[in-house]
């Protein structure tokens, strides 16, 4: 099909063919940023979302734009292009999509985040035929796109909990315990003792979002060390807002008596949501290693602005995190709390001796309230994304039938879901 059109015009199929993928790779960072709020995300969204439309009404230029971008092979390309070719529901767009995914699997993340973007009425049969695919690979991806969209797979699911293929299956657990399948616990508790390290991960983490307070917390937590940094976070987030107060503390105090675990128990502290914590806290904000992440835990306990209330400092000299320029320096990691404020430790001890006395001991908080199912959707409201995300496993642990609330969504679909108003983002 000739596509040809005006040199101008191509230039602003090709910008919008660019700038869709890097603002879907700028909002796959911001859904677990803890500078994002709901309202940012929605504004990000609708900048993304002026691009695919530029795109749509660009006609068969603006996919022969995505289609040249798909050769990159990238997690954002692959997004803006799988928009297009769902919502025009041909098959070799699709095709295109698919041969992409499958020959550069760590595309996949783009594919799935677009079948959570476009209507479902759009996907024309594309999640059914992907769910029943022969290839574990194809039906693991079908299976999170159903859930993006909070849609059960049904039998699907069920032959998937009892496939062959580990990361199938710990796909499986994972989205039984997302839409709240609480009569597939247990199915997954039996996958606990798997031979699958990754699926027994999975099967702790699902069986305690979906009600299991005995074995499974226990067992998530088993894999907060230096040999699962993959598993650790999660983990913690999980597993100890599962577990009763004193059991908690005692998890807190085990991996702070470690080196490589001590800034797990620095989030440990701000999970637990007890101010009991927060002199200990203060102690590991003069740690330029940990200041930050220990001022976001007290953040979380006491819901305090450390840039609002003038408690942030300076960076200390001398002191790097993250990549350097230094050519011999192996360490290409990211500066893992770059977006946090650095708190000036006295400030924020002094504001602490001011307002200590409406913080109760032993009663847990999350941003200087108690956890409360309407305090939860407050913070769901107008916290910020990390803070959410904290708010939706604690709803989601108070309620584990209901589906986990997904702070990942598109902006303007959480917004309708909380009930809030959208016309002036």
């Amino acid at each position: 099909m000739d596509v040809r059109v005006p040199a101008i015009i191509s230039q602003a199929v090709d910008q919008h063919a660019e700038e869709a993928p890097f603002l879907w790779l700028l909002r796959d960072g911001a859904v677990v940023a803890p500078h994002y709020s709901l309202v940012d995300l929605a504004k990000l969204d609708n900048r993304l979302e002026a691009h695919l439309d530029g795109l749509r009404i660009a006609g068969d230029a603006g996919w022969a734009a995505c289609s040249e971008q798909l050769e990159y092979r990238e997690p954002g390309e692959v997004f803006a292009a799988a928009v297009l070719a769902l919502e025009s529901g041909e098959a070799e767009r699709i095709r295109r999509v698919y041969e992409v995914v499958g020959s550069a699997p760590e595309t996949q993340r783009g594919l799935v985040s677009a079948f959570g973007w476009v209507d479902r009425a759009w996907w024309r049969g594309e999640v059914r035929d992907l769910l029943v695919a022969e290839s574990a690979f194809w039906r693991r991806l079908g299976l999170a796109a159903a859930t993006t969209q909070r849609l059960d797979p049904g039998r699907p699911l069920l032959a998937a909990l009892e496939a062959s293929d580990p990361s199938l299956r710990g796909t499986a657990l994972r989205v039984a315990a997302r839409l709240g399948r609480t009569d597939l616990l247990p199915a997954v508790q039996a996958q606990l003792t798997s031979d699958d390290e990754a699926v027994r991960f999975s099967a702790a983490w699902a069986a305690t979002l979906l009600g299991d307070r005995g074995t499974a917390p226990r067992a998530a937590l088993t894999f907060v060390d230096a040999d699962h940094p993959r598993f650790a976070a999660p983990a913690l987030r999980v597993a100890l807002r599962a577990l009763p107060p004193n059991e908690g503390q005692s998890w807190l105090g085990h991996f702070a008596g470690r080196p490589e675990t001590l800034r797990h128990a620095v989030v440990a502290g701000g999970i637990l949501g007890d101010p009991v914590h927060v002199p200990w806290l203060l102690e590991q904000m003069r740690i330029a290693e940990l200041a930050r992440v220990a001022g976001e835990a007290f953040t979380m306990i006491t819901g305090v602005d450390m840039a609002y209330e003038d408690l942030e400092g300076e960076w200390p000299e001398g002191f790097e995190a993250g990549p350097t320029e230094h050519p011999e320096d192996d360490n290409v990691a990211l500066d893992a709390d770059e977006e946090l404020p650095w708190p000036e430790a006295a400030l924020v001890a002094d504001w602490w001796g001011h307002h200590q006395a409406a913080f109760q001991p032993g009663q847990r908080y999350l941003l200087g309230h108690p956890i409360t199912p309407e305090h939860l959707r407050w913070v769901l409201c107008q916290g910020m994304q990390r803070q959410r995300e904290a708010a939706a496993l604690e709803r989601k642990l108070l309620s584990p039938g209901e589906p986990l609330f997904e702070t990942r969504a598109r902006g303007n679909v959480q917004q309708q879901r909380l009930g809030l108003h959208t016309k002036n983002v």
